[in-house]
Formats: C-alpha cells, structure tokens, sequence
C-alpha cells in the first residue's frame, strides 16, 4: 500500500491516503473548469484507497461549490490552498485530491484534462462514484464525518 500526505501551506487542512496504485502511472485529472483552471488544480483519487482528512480549524475552512453545486470544494481560509473536492450521496463521502497539494516529490504521470461542464449532473456523480475515493472521513475539530 503506498501512502502519501499533504494539506495546505498553513497546515490547517491536512490528509493522509493509500492506495495500492503506483502512482508514477497516475495522471493527474485537471479539470477544464473555470474555479479548477484559475487553481490549477488537477485531481487524484482511486476508488478502492482510503482517504483521511483534517481540518483543524473550521472557522479557516472555505467549502466552495462550484458549477451545478453537487460537490463541494475544500480550500483554505488562511492560504488560499485548494486541497480537494467531495460529494455526499447516501451517507458515503466520495473524494478526490489536488495532487498539487501533495506533500512528498511524488512524480505522477502527465495531466490528462477532464471536462465534467460537459456531463449532466447524474454522469458527474456516476463519475465520481466511480473515481473518486470511497473510504473518506473528513474529521473537523474532532468530529469524524464517514
């Protein structure tokens, strides 16, 4: 299982993830939308991964949505760091992970870009159920969300 950490610059929001995926063949998902471009965020997830996720300060916490409203973004109050997105359907978190905020030199594979503005809604969520990690907790202030 390969691990890897991240958060944002001011270390208010912090994850941890592992995934059996080698993540040298991985290719980032830069999503052509205008909030994701204006980033530069491209994502990674791995459906079967695990994905834990801490924000220390919920006060310092931006949840942003974003086009139809179904996901929200998560970024940083205090630095402006986009850390990832998630989307809620029947109590079961789906998320994916700003691979710039990524700790470790970790070389992933070329960005492929991705344009979810030109799927309705339900191929977006199918998308993400799909894609995204499926095992997320997003803890704030010690209060687990899974």
């Amino acid at each position: 299982m390969n691990e890897l950490t991240g958060g944002c610059d001011c270390g208010n929001i912090l994850f941890e993830m592992e995934s059996a995926l080698d993540f040298r063949l991985v290719n980032p998902r830069a999503c052509d939308c205008d909030f994701c471009v204006k980033h530069g965020a491209a994502y990674i997830s791995d459906a079967n991964g695990k994905l834990k996720v801490r924000i220390k300060d919920k006060a310092n916490l931006s949840e942003y949505h974003q086009g139809s409203g179904i996901a929200s973004f998560l970024v940083c109050k205090q630095c402006g760091v986009l850390i990832g997105g998630y989307y809620e359907s029947n109590n079961q978190i789906y998320a994916a992970i700003n691979s710039r905020s990524v700790n470790r030199d970790v070389h992933f594979g070329l960005d492929m870009v991705s344009s979810p503005k030109v799927l309705t809604d339900d191929e977006k969520t199918q998308r993400w159920r799909e894609l995204w990690f499926s095992h997320v907790e997003i803890e704030y202030n010690s209060n687990s969300l899974e």
